[in-house]
């Protein structure tokens, strides 16, 4: 699609390159200097960065073109602006379209910078990552033999990039711990299942959105019509835990499965004309079914699209931790010679004109995240746990017994499932009609 600019803006960019040819052709002109300033460039910043270019050309240690000089102050430029604008060369603008589409190889893992690390915002269900122990919010220090400290995000990317099947070794520090640890993740190919589904008991639905693709839409009303088939739903549990968002059209069409009418989202630029607005279409798949939502700190961008419509419709309860906050729009421009600019270009809003943005979704109702362990210690002692207690020869086999539960396995997800019943129990149950005793 070609990027049209204004009269303005060419005449702007084309004074600013006629004066930093002027001023490295050491031939500086001041009816030009006059004439860039009363187009608005900013004449000295455009001297300071001439100079400075000329100056790494006659002094660097290494010989360095132009070319790559341009790119790196490209880089530099939109590395400013926020964590989500990037320069894309065109392998990295060809992976950005093979990881909407499904499947792309590499360690499965959501990033984004802080502090100058890079942080996990979620692994991949099932990827090298997860498997490896990568959780959201662990810090990466160290790629290989590389510090992160000082990379761009691209670069890091870069390096943790490889072939299928070698591997990698990244120094990782999590939350709570005071000593990083190494981590050796082996790359692999990425296969993204987006959307999985199973029921939790008779009648009570579960469906688990791990990333939203082009297909997320059709894939979760295909889940929804499989569980409907196995037992007429009248609960469900959405899972967009540890999802780091994706195509805004997948969470669009996944927000329109649930909702009847009403705005679903809407963003906003700088200018006030740029306002686009996302509304539902009629039908809710679940006929206003009690519904769940499950979020958490890695729940990003489009899964806090999601949650925000289906919270602020009063369609859904949302349960968990914080979400993490990510409510920018970022539009890909391409440019020429099949590179392009990931630039943000507006915010996200809830339908109530909340700002996702560094704010994130707070649940309806908090549950934090628990581990095993403290599911294991918070149970109380019980008779079968004493030592030489009497067998009773009615009760369940010790394999029985040692089967996990929920609550031990996915304690959120249990808790939220605790709630949607309590939901489902609140809406079927009929008063009883009472009597005074004479």
């Amino acid at each position: 699609m070609p990027i049209l600019l204004s009269r303005h803006f060419r005449s702007a960019a084309a004074a600013s390159l006629l004066f930093m040819a002027s001023f490295s052709a050491q031939a500086a002109d001041p009816a030009l200097d006059q004439q860039a300033a009363k187009q608005g460039v900013p004449v000295e910043e455009l001297r300071a960065f001439a100079e400075v270019m000329e100056r790494i050309r006659a002094s660097y240690v290494e010989e360095i073109s132009d070319r790559d000089l341009l790119e790196s102050a490209i880089r530099g430029m939109l590395y400013e602006l926020d964590p989500h604008s990037n320069y894309l060369t065109p392998d990295q603008f060809e992976d950005l379209q093979v990881t909407t589409s499904g499947e792309f190889g590499g360690l499965g893992i959501e990033v984004t910078m802080e502090d100058g690390f890079v942080k996990v915002v979620t692994p991949v269900d099932d990827s090298p990552a997860s498997k490896a122990g990568i959780k959201a919010g662990d810090l990466i220090l160290k790629i290989d033999d590389t510090f992160v400290k000082g990379l761009t995000l691209n670069e890091a990317v870069e390096l943790m990039r490889g072939e299928i099947g070698s591997e990698i070794e990244l120094m990782v520090l999590s939350q709570g711990e005071e000593n990083p640890r190494q981590v050796t993740v082996k790359r692999d190919k990425i296969q993204l299942h987006s959307v999985r589904s199973k029921l939790l008991e008779p009648g009570l639905g579960y469906i688990r959105i791990s990333q939203f693709q082009n297909n997320t839409g059709t894939d979760t009303a295909k889940a929804l019509g499989k569980l409907g088939k196995e037992h007429a739903l009248k609960g469900l549990v959405l899972d967009l835990r540890n999802n780091p968002g994706g195509v805004l059209g997948g969470a669009v069409e996944v927000a329109d499965l649930f909702l009847d009418s009403g705005l679903i989202v809407y963003t906003q630029g700088r200018s006030p004309d740029s306002r686009s607005e996302f509304k539902a279409s009629i039908g809710d798949r679940l006929a206003g079914v009690p519904l769940v939502v499950l979020v958490n700190g890695g729940s990003a961008s489009a899964s806090e699209i999601v949650a925000g419509a289906l919270q602020d419709q009063h369609r859904a309860l949302v349960v968990g931790t914080r979400t993490f906050g990510k409510g920018s729009v970022q539009t890909v421009l391409p440019l020429s010679k099949d590179k392009a600019l990931k630039l943000t270009t507006a915010r996200y809003y809830t339908p109530s004109g909340r700002s996702i943005q560094a704010e994130g979704i707070v649940p309806d109702i908090t549950v934090d995240q628990v581990t095993h362990l403290e599911v294991i210690e918070d149970q109380q002692l019980r008779e079968a746990d004493l030592p030489r207690h009497l067998d009773n020869e009615h009760a369940q086999s010790d394999s029985a017994r040692q089967t996990p539960s929920l609550a031990q396995e996915d304690y959120s997800l249990a808790q939220a499932l605790a709630i949607l019943k309590g939901v489902v129990l609140s809406r079927t149950s009929t008063p009883q009609a009472s009597s005074d005793t004479l």
